[in-house]
């Protein structure tokens, strides 16, 4: 390796360390920056429970789902991890309720609810759903497969 490469990795790495300092000091979780062996996040798996009622999908009920890896007792956990991820892209959270001043269209989605708890991306959830304006069911759709698809 030339001198100018030892350099030039040299740099890269205090670089690197100097980001997941400032990271850690803006609040960012230490787990946005670790990585494990093959490339893997080294945070704690994201484990979340669904209950669910008036679905008309045959899928109402409680059910575990598992992230990162996907696992636990959800009838499509590989298919669901990769909604909330991609529902969760760009620092977007999708257990933030709908804003009270948020217009939205008053089209009823049906009776459908459900309530999220467990731990999402290393924070506490505790969210509710519901299908009860345009909203809302956007909020939902956003979710499935993790949430079930309405009959």
């Amino acid at each position: 390796m030339s001198r100018r490469t030892v350099h030039s990795v040299t740099f890269a790495l205090t670089l690197t360390s100097l980001a997941a300092t400032l990271l850690s000091l803006a609040g960012a979780p230490k787990e946005a920056f670790a990585e494990g062996r093959g490339g893997e996040s080294s945070r704690p798996a994201d484990k979340l429970t669904f209950d669910v009622t008036g679905s008309g999908s045959g899928r109402d009920g409680s059910y575990t789902l598992r992230c990162h890896p996907a696992g636990g007792d959800h009838p499509a956990p590989v298919r669901a991890c990769a909604a909330l991820d991609r529902a969760t892209s760009g620092g977007r959270d999708p257990f933030t309720p709908v804003a009270a001043d948020a217009t939205c269209t008053m089209i009823y989605g049906g009776p459908a609810t459900a309530r999220v708890t467990g731990t999402w991306h290393g924070r506490d959830v505790d969210a509710r759903f519901g299908r009860d304006n345009g909203c809302e069911v956007a909020r939902w759709n956003s979710l499935v497969p993790a949430l079930p698809k309405t009959a």
